[in-house]
């Protein structure tokens, strides 16, 4: 079992879903990876992995996992911002180890 916690970058990225099916479904996934199914999920370099979401844009779930109990969601985004959200959940990550 996993702790789940969210930045706040994530958190308003995903209030800010206009698709309130894709938002059930992503907070249905994090609901699995509380109980340990990670699911369908890959390292994009360093620290930062992600979580693929089969559904809509094919979104995507950034996050660091931490001591195997607590993963922090950093970012969100979809295929089409892939890169760009990488980038982004990496310096959120240099950030929260700086903090």
């Amino acid at each position: 079992m996993f702790t789940v916690r969210q930045t706040q970058e994530f958190q308003d990225w995903l209030d800010g879903l206009k698709d309130i099916k894709a938002q059930l479904r992503i907070v249905a996934r994090l609901r699995l990876a509380e109980a340990g199914n990670l699911g369908d999920w890959k390292s994009v370099g360093g620290e930062v992995s992600e979580m693929r979401v089969a559904f809509g844009p094919g979104y995507r779930l950034y996050f660091t996992k931490r001591q195997n109990i607590l993963i922090v969601m950093l970012a969100g985004g979809d295929k089409s911002t892939q890169a760009r959200d990488i980038k982004r959940a990496q310096k959120i990550l240099q950030q929260l180890e700086l903090e």
